[in-house]
């Protein structure tokens, strides 16, 4: 499907862009182009493939469910300026 300049413009002008008469030329082969592929997709014969949700057919691996840092909460309390049971102590925001 080859498409001409006048459609070039109106595509552009429901874009709402603005384009030289260079521009519209080389849109012209470039939209041209896709719609061929486009149409060359369409010719190829699918009716035996099975619709899917992902390419890959394979679940997700999952990680261990282990403890990889060690507890160090008390270090960094010990810089804060307010800390009450093992929570930090800020001043109130809201009246």
């Amino acid at each position: 499907m080859s498409l001409e300049s006048g459609s070039i413009l109106n595509i552009a002008h429901l874009a709402r862009l603005h384009l030289s008469g260079d521009d519209v030329q080389r849109y012209a082969g470039e939209l041209s182009a896709i719609l061929a592929f486009i149409e060359q997709m369409n010719a190829v014969d699918t009716s035996g493939v099975i619709p899917m949700a992902h390419p890959l057919d394979m679940t997700q691996p999952l990680r261990a469910d282990a403890v990889t840092e060690q507890d160090r909460r008390e270090e960094y309390q010990a810089n804060a300026p307010a800390v009450r049971g093992g929570l930090y102590i800020v001043p109130k925001v809201i009246e």
